[in-house]
């Protein structure tokens, strides 16, 4: 996840295409949007080079994963996801180009990941110490960006997801 051109969220966001991508899932799968009617729209990463990175994984079908500070959704101002929510990866352009759906959710200290959710986070070689590498480098960048020191005891959503729109990348 190391990115030495971070940006911290900055990247533009394309919310209009991306209301009407969910409005096209919404329309082909009411159930689904009915049990959880919320969406977000984000990218992955804190800066172009990264969410194009980790998207490209996702759609390869690699990654089905990813874990967030839970200080990052309260700096941001967003609640936590919930299992069923939602939300819109966008790419660096601000493109959104899947609907990804929560599937297991849960909050845990860094020492809480293990060698499954390493490798279903798909990024570097999938091992746990990379996972671990990787992360602290990204979670000491993205903590200090807003103002905070990183620590290993923090409170991290570890989520799993399935991509569920447009068709061709649903899992």
């Amino acid at each position: 996840m190391p990115d030495s051109a971070a940006s911290s969220r900055a990247l533009p966001l394309d919310t209009a295409a991306a209301e009407r991508m969910w409005e096209e899932y919404r329309a082909a799968h009411p159930e689904a949007v009915a049990g959880a009617p919320e969406h977000t729209i984000e990218h992955f990463g804190d800066s172009a080079r990264l969410a194009d990175e980790l998207l490209d994984i996702v759609l390869s079908g690699r990654k089905r994963a990813t874990a967030e500070l839970v200080a990052d959704f309260v700096a941001r101002g967003d609640g936590l996801p919930r299992v069923g929510s939602h939300w819109i990866a966008c790419d660096s352009t601000g493109a959104p180009r899947i609907v990804i759906r929560s599937t297991e959710l849960r909050i845990g200290p860094f020492t809480s990941a293990d060698a499954a959710f390493a490798a279903d986070e798909g990024e570097d070689d999938g091992t746990l110490e990379s996972w671990q590498r990787e992360h602290r480098v990204y979670w000491n960048r993205v903590s200090a960006a807003r103002g905070a020191v990183w620590s290993e005891s923090d409170e991290i959503v570890f989520e799993r997801f399935a991509v569920v729109w447009p068709p061709e990348h649903a899992d």
